[in-house]
């Protein structure tokens, strides 16, 4: 194997290590040791591939969207039609591998430092801007232009409430029903939304 590959294993690898040490400790709690530890490693090895905690941690949210994002790209390939992309992008944000307490307890402690920290909030209005793309893109097909993006801020604003509820701990959703719930939501968006209906 060559020694790039090598090189990007290990930081893949330290990346998760950190977003799993971010579930259980907080940011605060979250050290380069316990990273380390975690990876089977040592502090001097975190180090060599990313030159301090700031640096891991924004290498770690990426890390963990990386993985939701190519769900929902991989969702988005199946979908045939308007409706189904708009299905297949929320029920990407609920899957069950992702939507738990865990996981939107660390989304939330690196949302935290998003203020303080302009590297993480470049990675936070990427993201947005990806999931308000692709909402946007499917919506054109299904309502007045008018509506497409009062209509997709609404989606992603619902989405990104619900795991702000599951990671403080105030809502006890599964991922089925959150899902469920925005599904709905859209649904009833979309039809208001269409050419043709009162007010349009």
């Amino acid at each position: 194997m060559k020694l790039t590959s090598i090189n990007t294993l290990r930081r893949t690898e330290l990346r998760r290590a950190a977003f799993a040490v971010l579930q259980t400790e907080g940011v605060a709690g979250a050290t380069l040791e316990k990273v380390a530890a975690h990876a089977g490693a040592s502090k001097g090895i975190v180090l060599h591939y990313f030159k301090n905690k700031q640096e891991l941690f924004e290498h770690a949210m990426r890390e963990a969207n990386k993985e939701l994002a190519e769900d929902v790209a991989a969702r988005l390939k199946k979908a045939r039609t308007a409706s189904e992309r708009i299905e297949a992008i929320i029920a990407g944000n609920f899957d069950g591998r992702f939507f738990k307490p865990p996981m939107a307890h660390a989304w939330l402690q690196l949302c935290a430092e998003v203020p303080r920290d302009p590297q993480l909030a470049r990675i936070q209005r990427v993201i947005h801007a990806r999931m308000h793309s692709n909402l946007s893109n499917a919506l054109r097909e299904l309502v007045e232009s008018d509506r497409v993006q009062p209509i997709a801020l609404s989606i992603s604003a619902f989405i990104d409430g619900l795991w702000l509820r599951l990671g403080l701990g105030t809502q006890t959703l599964v991922p089925e029903e959150a899902e469920a719930l925005v599904q709905q939501f859209a649904r009833a968006l979309i039809d208001t939304g269409k050419p043709g209906r009162p007010g349009n």
